[in-house]
C-alpha cells in the first residue's frame, strides 16, 4: 500500500497555505508514490510536524526552522522511491 504524508499545522500561527503549498507539490513530484497528504491542524501552538504513516519526517521545533520544499522532497523520496530522479530539486554533488 502507497503511503500517506500528513502535515500537521498550526491553524493559529496562520501555516494553513504554507502546509497546503507542500502537500501540492508532494502530490505533483510523488502522483504515482504516494496514497495522500492529508492536512491535520494541531491542537498546540507552533506545531510543524511532517510524518509518512506515523514515521516522523520533519519537525519545525527539532530543526528551528521550516522545510525548504526541495529538502522534503529529497526525504520524501528516499523512503519511497530512492531512484527517482527530482531534477532541479535533486542533490547535486559539489564540484571539485
Amino acid at each position: 500500500m502507497k503511503p500517506v504524508i500528513t502535515i500537521e499545522y498550526c491553524p493559529k500561527c496562520g501555516w494553513l497555505l504554507r502546509a497546503a503549498y507542500m502537500a501540492q507539490e508532494l502530490l505533483t513530484t510523488f502522483v504515482n508514490e504516494l496514497q495522500g497528504v492529508q492536512l491535520q491542524p494541531s491542537e498546540a501552538s507552533g506545531t510543524y510536524l511532517i510524518t509518512m504513516d506515523g514515521e516522523l519526517i520533519f519537525d519545525r521545533r527539532k530543526a528551528g526552522r521550516f522545510p525548504e520544499i526541495k529538502e522534503l522532497k529529497q526525504l520524501i523520496r528516499d523512503r519511497v522511491a530512492p531512484g527517482k530522479d527530482l531534477g532541479h530539486s535533486d542533490r547535486h554533488a559539489p564540484a571539485s
